[in-house]
């Protein structure tokens, strides 16, 4: 239990913090703006960023708009395979594991929206991009991590080739013999 324990606690706590935080501010706003309606704290704001209370049946961006069902399979299996997949990457591979993360949170809390409601509740919009959610915010940002740790694992290894001297075949006692033949 200990080991399944230490295995599982970083990617756990993390995608409950962001399925909470997901489920809160998409509950505000669903309680407190009508669909389609629109609120900011201060008029010089609107041109730039605003709450807008908008219903998703696709995917981020407001992709493929009606494939609810078959995006709720895909974090499903999405999910599933993160779970699987997390305690065999090395503790050492910090952005994977954060990227994992971030992903299981983000799945999980917009596939709550489309068990219980049928649609996600997104409700931020910034200038003039697209209107997304706490959820989209960690996937994109988890990929956006994992990319990032690629990059990096990448640069570490071309740096440690480049730090090795190259191999060459040191000639032995019996190549002398050879030579001298």
């Amino acid at each position: 239990m200990k080991r399944l324990i230490k295995s599982y606690w970083l990617l756990f706590l993390v995608a409950v913090l962001i399925v909470v935080v997901d489920q809160i501010t998409k509950a505000l706003v669903r309680n407190n703006i009508p669909d389609g309606g629109v609120w900011s704290p201060w008029p010089w704001l609107m041109p730039y960023a605003k709450i807008v209370h908008i219903t998703n049946t696709g995917v981020a961006f407001g992709m493929f708009q009606g494939l609810g069902p078959v995006f709720a399979i895909l974090a499903v299996i999405i999910s599933v395979a993160i779970i699987y997949y997390f305690p065999r990457v090395p503790m050492e591979d910090w952005t994977l594991r954060v990227a994992l993360c971030m992903e299981l949170g983000g799945a999980i809390g917009n596939l709550i929206d489309r068990l219980t409601q049928g649609y996600v509740t997104d409700f931020v919009s910034i200038g003039n991009f697209f209107v997304f959610n706490v959820a989209d915010s960690c996937i994109t940002v988890g990929v956006g991590v994992l990319i990032l740790g690629v990059w990096l694992q990448d640069r570490r290894k071309k740096k440690d080739e480049a730090l090795q001297p190259a191999q060459q075949p040191v000639a032995g006692p019996k190549d002398e013999d050879e030579k001298g033949q």
